[in-house]
């Protein structure tokens, strides 16, 4: 059984990027660690089944942007001490997601450490005008979100009319000596803070539009994440994040998947076809017995046939090289908060095994339980497109039955594709003031360089900082796959690729299943005219909800 403590690997290690063929949904999934858009916009990628959550924030100002959130709720979850179990991340790489969210989240806390020295000197040691300012931002803000005009241009009047105050305060000094240069400086110093504060700021952001751009382009820079390499065996906190890193790959590559009702299987998507053949076992010749076989016996012929998948008699393309895996499967609620996975002594790192699989094949096909299933997989698409067709054979007193079944998982949220764009406004030209143009709004803007600058000292406290800003609350049972993931349907070439696969794969199992109960002194003629049957209804095959049960 794979604990907390149990370390998967014989020394300190950094795992390297993504699988070929699966780049284009982990860096999808990855980019959203280094972007700058309001925390919202997640909410806009939930699909049906999966829902998000952002909580209000009790001072607006503290509020997280979708990067900042992202980052942290996914390396919460799937790296945090004593986390519940994770769905796989199917067509994708999720270590290197979190890798990414780690980098993003370092780099982030760079700039706050340099915004918290600012803060400290330009703020808190004249503390008096950094309150006046942090005030004025505050009113000016609240002022310009107004939709009226008249309340936007009242808002920079605001602004404006206090540093004249500003300036009338410096030149004719109420006061003089010590307290008369004190409040000098309690005035401009803030100022010269916010300045540099921006400088800061501006840096960092474009640091990480270029890593977002970049991601998005094919991946060109990599996730630096130097706190998960320990220099020395006393480094603990390295040791431990490398374990748990170590630990989300090995679940990664877990055959244990759960069934969600109407959801389908976590991780692969909702069923979307099913075909079954289930006829009885007749002797061929009269008079004499069936040779006694276990359904594990069919299984394994099938599996060996679903091998040569990617082989045919024409040099056509045709089909890639398929994940051929024995699946045990849980059934879970459909509203269900949680999943466990399977443990005990049959479970070794994540992985149920062999002999417990045919255990469950050959016995666990009727009542409570886990299942067998055999599934064949092809990752399509970059990683956007998942297809899984699974198998599953029992038999019940002298009837054996065969069901094939179709999932696919679509391809991530166009959300988690877009590509950074300039901050732009739309205004009315000067003189020909019923034509528009766009003007081009800084990087970071004034309201922007508060905002961080007044969450950065909290950031050494996440709790508090999380408490007043709000959070982010990732849909679970939680994958990253699974999470925002769209229809393929909406997808013509998608569509046609899932479609296509059923054919071959439901004649393939088939013509294996006919081979073993043939070489058992099985009647085939039954099974085979209802093969027939299915391989034409299949050939009409269309994409339905096979889990909605209308009864």
């Amino acid at each position: 059984m794979a604990d907390d403590g149990f370390d998967f690997t014989p020394g300190a290690q950094v795992p390297l990027a993504g699988a070929a063929g699966q780049t284009a949904a982990t860096y999808a999934l990855a980019s959203a660690a280094y972007r700058d858009d309001e925390v919202t916009k997640i909410l806009e990628a939930d699909n049906e089944w999966h829902k998000s959550k952002v909580s209000e924030p009790r001072v607006k100002m503290l509020r997280p942007r979708l990067g900042e959130a992202y980052s942290r709720a996914v390396i919460d979850r799937m790296l945090g001490a004593g986390r519940a179990p994770l769905i796989q991340s199917f067509g994708t790489e999720p270590q290197v997601v979190v890798e990414h969210c780690l980098a993003a989240h370092r780099i982030r806390r760079e700039r706050d450490n340099w915004l918290t020295a600012v803060t400290v000197l330009c703020g808190l040691l004249f503390l008096p005008g950094f309150l006046v300012w942090l005030l004025i931002f505050i009113l000016r803000a609240n002022v310009a979100k107004a939709t009226d005009k008249r309340a936007s241009a009242l808002g920079t009047g605001v602004l404006v009319a206090f540093g004249a105050l500003a300036v009338l305060f410096l030149i004719k000094m109420p006061f003089g000596g010590f307290w008369g240069w004190y409040a000098r400086a309690a005035v401009v110093v803030p100022v010269l803070g916010w300045v540099w504060a921006k400088r800061i700021c501006e840096r960092t952001a474009r640091d990480l539009r270029e890593r977002w751009d970049s991601l998005l382009a094919g991946g060109g820079l990599g996730a630096k994440i130097p706190e998960a390499v320990p220099g020395s065996p006393g480094e603990s906190a390295a040791e431990q994040l490398r374990k748990e890193l170590v630990r989300l790959s090995a679940e990664q590559r877990s055959n244990s998947v759960f069934y969600a009702g109407p959801k389908g299987i976590l991780g692969m998507g909702t069923r979307w076809g099913s075909w079954q053949l289930a006829e009885d076992l007749v002797p061929r010749e009269p008079g004499k017995e069936i040779n006694p076989f276990r359904s594990w016996d069919v299984v394994r012929a099938i599996h060996d046939q679903l091998k040569l998948l990617e082989r045919g008699p024409l040099n056509t393309g045709g089909f890639p090289a398929p994940s051929v895996k024995h699946w045990i499967v849980t059934p879970v609620g459909e509203n269900a908060g949680a999943v466990s996975r399977p443990s005990g002594t049959d479970v070794d790192a994540y992985q149920v095994k062999s002999h417990a699989i045919q255990e469950i094949c050959n016995k666990q096909q009727f009542g409570a339980g886990d299942r067998h299933y055999l599934g064949v997989q092809w990752t399509l698409w970059d990683g956007q497109l998942v297809l899984t067709m699974m198998i599953t054979v029992t038999v019940l007193h002298e009837t054996l039955r065969i069901e094939v079944t179709g999932h696919a998982l679509g391809p991530v949220h166009s959300l988690f594709t877009s590509k950074p764009a300039a901050k732009t406004k739309t205004v009315q030209k000067s003189v020909k003031f019923w034509e528009t143009r766009s003007v081009k709004l800084p990087l970071v803007d004034a309201d922007e360089v508060v905002r961080l600058a007044a969450r950065a000292p909290l950031t050494w406290y996440p709790p508090l900082l999380n408490w007043l800003g709000g959070t982010l609350s990732l849909p679970e049972p939680f994958g990253l796959r699974h999470a925002w993931a769209d229809q393929p349907w909406r997808h013509r070439f998608m569509a046609d690729d899932a479609l296509r696969a059923a054919t071959p794969v439901l004649r393939v199992v088939h013509s294996a299943a006919l081979k073993v109960l043939a070489e058992n002194g099985v009647d085939t003629e039954r099974f085979g005219a209802r093969s027939s049957a299915l391989s034409g209804q299949v050939q009409e095959v269309s994409p339905r909800k096979a889990d909605v049960y209308d009864a």
